[in-house]
């Protein structure tokens, strides 16, 4: 039975104000940029065009459309198993780290190829280096542990002609390493980011598949849909989020001049103490948290850099033109 129509804000007013995804899906439009959406999207119980946000290739639909109409990506796609990002809070990471690195260059913003940044666990979809190359013109190094994951990401690139040359996917062969075998003796990157898994076993993992769903569909299913199970590494690691953004804080401060600054998202606030306390110990110059918002859920980008003012200064000297 259909509810009675509800009114909606123009924007989503916890989006950042740069994103393009601020204002509600035009399904229109979309279709418009990939047909391929439309048979996806049904008017909803309060009557507004809408998609199934439970099924799986509803939403990489909807996310092939929104990379074609608003990041000029025409071929994209990814394994099936494998996380589908939401395109909206993707982006967000990377309109608040702009504006990060903006705040420490006079208000002026940092763009073009020659602003280097490194996507720890870039996975499949490759959508941070995707968002951040169309945005601001930064060129990227992808790293992940799965070749599969690589594989992917590195066909994304070769079938968008505006990537090639501009991302570079290179495989961490020891999965306890983050920086060490990837990034180079003196090449400099001015900014890492990632995205960690979260959860601390398979077994939270597939319980945190299962609310989402639930949450979604508010039905109770027994496994997780295929795409939003993700694989194992995208998911969890022993000691989740805490254990994973420790270990970076330790190996960072071994690549302390080859970066400006590094950055990772944290999902629990319950995280922060123990990150803040590893950051401690790394004796980092100086630590800031940017607060994240994407409906209901809240998340915070905390940004560590070792170099002290004057290496700062230098710094945006020699690189950011």
């Amino acid at each position: 039975m259909r509810q009675k129509k509800r009114e909606h804000p123009k924007e989503k007013s916890k989006i950042h104000p740069r994103n393009k995804n601020r204002e509600r899906y035009d399904f229109k439009q979309l279709i418009g940029s990939s047909p391929e959406l439309e048979i996806f999207v049904k008017p909803n119980i309060y009557g507004d065009d809408s998609i199934d946000f439970a099924d799986p290739a509803a939403v990489k639909a909807l996310n092939k459309a929104l990379l074609q109409h608003h990041y000029n990506i025409s071929n994209w796609d990814i394994p099936a198993g494998y996380l589908c990002p939401p395109v909206p809070g993707r982006a967000d990471y990377i309109h608040h780290i702009a504006g990060f690195l903006g705040k420490k260059n006079d208000g002026k913003i940092p763009v073009g190829q020659q602003i280097k940044c490194l996507d720890i666990g870039v996975g499949a979809s490759c959508i941070y280096p995707i968002i951040a190359n169309q945005e601001y013109g930064w060129s990227f190094i992808g790293s992940d542990i799965d070749p599969a994951a690589l594989d992917s990401s590195k066909r994304i690139i070769l079938s968008n002609p505006s990537l090639k040359g501009n991302i570079e996917c290179r495989l961490q062969n020891n999965p306890n390493d983050i920086f060490f075998g990837i990034i180079q003796k003196d090449e400099l990157v001015d900014i890492s980011i990632c995205n960690p898994p979260f959860h601390s076993s398979a077994r939270e993992a597939h319980a945190g598949t299962l609310r989402k769903l639930h949450n979604l569909n508010k039905n109770r299913n027994t496994e997780p849909v295929l795409n939003f199970g993700g694989q194992n590494h995208e998911l969890w690691c022993d000691g989740g989020e805490i254990r994973f953004v420790t270990n970076m804080i330790q190996q960072s401060k071994m690549f302390a001049a080859n970066f400006f600054c590094f950055s990772t998202l944290i999902s629990k606030e319950s995280s922060l103490k123990n990150v803040y306390k590893s950051l401690g110990q790394a004796k980092v110059f100086s630590v800031e948290t940017i607060p994240m918002g994407q409906g209901n859920k809240i998340s915070r980008i905390v940004v560590w850099t070792y170099l002290n003012l004057e290496e700062q200064k230098k710094w945006k000297k020699l690189r950011w033109k």
